[in-house]
């Protein structure tokens, strides 16, 4: 078992860690609330440390979770930060959602240390987090994914190794991409299902069994119908990651309409109040 440190007790980041205590890991974490990772200490074992750099001091493998590209350059570069207090031949795992410029940064910043960095963004949501069921997209070397995938698999059904550093980052654009335009299609068909006339959940349980099932469908439709949106990823988080899938695409020159639209529908939530909501909530701006 290794020693690990981890960054960030999130709702993500507080199962994630979670899974790696039950499954005999060393593992000692920081939060920026220490009393936080006091709590999670006093759940699930393990240590606490009052820094980043504390945490990873000793440690064979760190991961992180924490919320913006900002607060991962503060955990890792900063005065505190983990990358100073790594051994050379150590293993970062960012798991935060982030850009890929921060992720390339952060592998050069490694590789100048002998570290071996994978940006390891996840999906699955808060669900996936506590039922150790992600989805993580790794970008980095073929080394740093080695060494970091038998570590992961504690809180992960899936895990694919995309390309160079800031790969898993561009996947998981991609990844929210999708999941926008899915939710925008599925709030219009309920809103309009609803003005018909029709019964909802029978109209749900009739095209999910065609062309039209989808995830959202699954698990968001019945609870959209009902105006209940309070299931772990927020529109403030997804606005943030829209935001970093349209500063790239105009990076790469890549046109992204249905986004930006759909961006700006997420900012209608916000103003009515559901920047915490989950991201289904988007049926609100049609349907009072």
């Amino acid at each position: 078992m290794a020693r690990i440190g981890f960054l960030g007790l999130g709702i993500m980041g507080g199962p994630m860690a979670r899974h790696l205590a039950a499954a005999g890991h060393d593992v000692m974490v920081y939060n920026r609330t220490a009393e936080k990772a006091a709590a999670w200490v006093a759940a699930h074992g393990g240590r606490s440390a009052a820094t980043p750099a504390l945490a990873a001091a000793g440690a064979e493998m760190v991961l992180a979770c924490v919320g913006a590209d900002k607060d991962l350059r503060a955990v890792t570069l900063g005065p505190d930060g983990a990358f100073a207090a790594m051994a050379p031949g150590a293993v970062f795992v960012d798991h935060t959602t982030v850009s890929a410029e921060i992720a390339r940064e952060l592998a050069e910043a490694g590789a100048a240390r002998g570290l071996l960095v994978l940006d390891a963004p996840v999906s699955g949501g808060q669900a996936g987090a506590e039922n150790g069921a992600l989805t993580i997209m790794c970008g980095g070397s073929a080394e740093a994914f080695a060494a970091a995938e038998p570590v992961m698999q504690a809180y992960a059904k899936r895990i694919g190794h995309m390309g160079p550093a800031g790969s898993g980052q561009l996947t998981k654009m991609v990844n929210q991409l999708c999941i926008a335009g899915v939710l925008q299609g599925l709030a219009e068909g309920l809103a309009f299902g609803k003005a018909a006339g029709l019964d909802l959940g029978q109209v749900v349980d009739v095209i999910s069994k065609g062309a039209a099932q989808s995830w959202q469908m699954d698990n968001r439709a019945p609870t959209m119908a009902k105006g209940e949106f309070d299931f772990g990823f927020a529109v403030d988080w997804m606005r943030k990651d829209l935001g970093l899938a349209l500063d790239e695409a105009r990076r790469l020159g890549a046109v992204l309409p249905l986004a930006a639209l759909v961006d700006q529908f997420y900012g209608d939530v916000q103003g009515m109040g559901g920047g915490r909501q989950d991201t289904s909530s988007l049926i609100r701006r049609l349907v009072p």
